[in-house]
């Protein structure tokens, strides 16, 4: 089962999850996990690959854009619709409205809630989805 961690942010919408999603895969990084950040769109995931260049000064996060069924990719954090058939991942950070199909297959999940009342409604079902399939759940309020 795997260990699904929900952040809770300040601010609404998707700006705030891709924005925190940057820094957590930062940190992911730095401690030398391997992370996948999944997203709805190809453009949600060309956006989030410009922001990991852009979202604080002096951040480094290397990373790629996978695309489904590629090879496996040379940097730690990668970026896409689907997730990593052939990489070992750490961390997914999920970014969809939806909870991802071989959740069980990763250690560790991360969920970021926003204050609007959509992301929370779409969260809570989530929780409780997870909470049913035996996942353990934690919450950090930031």
């Amino acid at each position: 089962m795997s260990k699904i961690d929900y952040y809770v942010v300040t601010g609404s919408g998707d700006s705030a999850r891709q924005q925190f999603a940057c820094r957590l895969a930062e940190k992911a990084y730095r401690h030398k996990n391997r992370v996948h950040i999944l997203l709805d769109s190809d453009a949600a995931a060309h956006n989030l690959d410009e922001l990991l260049w852009t979202f604080r000064d002096g951040s480094f996060v290397p990373h790629d854009f996978i695309e489904p069924g590629s090879a496996e990719p040379g940097a730690p954090v990668t970026i896409g619709v689907a997730a990593p058939v052939r990489q070992e991942v750490d961390l997914l950070i999920n970014l969809t409205d939806a909870i991802p199909e071989d959740v069980a297959s990763f250690p560790r999940v991360a969920e970021i809630v926003t204050s609007d009342e959509e992301s929370k409604a779409r969260s809570r079902a989530h929780f409780a989805t997870y909470r049913d399939a035996g996942h353990s759940l934690d919450t950090h309020n930031l």
